[in-house]
């Protein structure tokens, strides 16, 4: 998957399925999720039209996702308030001050290994 992303410019945009361990799930409601990529990489997964969610306990469990890749930049706001839904310190959040490129993904569908 990291080629994929590799190969992609901003504004471009795949349809692809891969499989991943979940590294991250938003506490408050599983309405995203971080998968993990080589070399300490992340895909951060929203989920089309908000139109479902993953479990808040989901974290380390392996995924197969399906959708949109893309390249995306989030801004600082964004950044903070994904922080706080991942129930991240103040510290933590505090330190949030760029934004940051990101290899996004927009799943319209998820398997989670049980």
């Amino acid at each position: 998957m990291m080629k994929k992303y590799a190969s992609l410019k901003k504004g471009d945009t795949i349809n692809v399925k891969f499989r991943s361990k979940i590294t991250d799930v938003c506490k408050k409601k599983g309405c995203w999720m971080s998968m993990e990529l080589p070399n300490s990489k992340e895909s951060f997964v929203r989920f089309k039209d908000y139109g479902f969610f993953v479990p808040l306990n989901a974290d380390n469990s392996e995924a197969i996702v399906s959708g949109k890749a893309f390249l995306d930049v989030v801004s600082v706001d964004e950044l903070k308030h994904y922080a706080k839904d991942g129930g991240k310190s103040q510290e933590e959040i505090d330190k949030i001050t760029q934004p940051k490129i990101t290899y996004a993904f927009t799943a319209d569908g998820v398997l989670i290994e049980q």
